[in-house]
């Protein structure tokens, strides 16, 4: 394995985890909207009492 050739892989892997960061936030802020604003009411009641178990006040 040649310089050029690590120096290629290392960017690709670095390109690649920033590629899963980003993914990975942005599931977690649409699943954190989509169970916060849900009008479902069922969806939006386990949410709330989610922050509550976990000692979040959200009121």
């Amino acid at each position: 394995m040649n310089t050029a050739s690590r120096t290629l892989s290392a960017s690709a892997s670095s390109q690649s985890r920033i590629l899963q960061l980003a993914f990975a936030g942005m599931l977690g802020i649409f699943i954190v909207g989509f169970s916060g604003f849900a009008h479902i009411d069922a969806v939006h009641n386990a949410a709330h009492d989610y922050r509550h178990s976990m000692g979040f006040p959200c009121h």
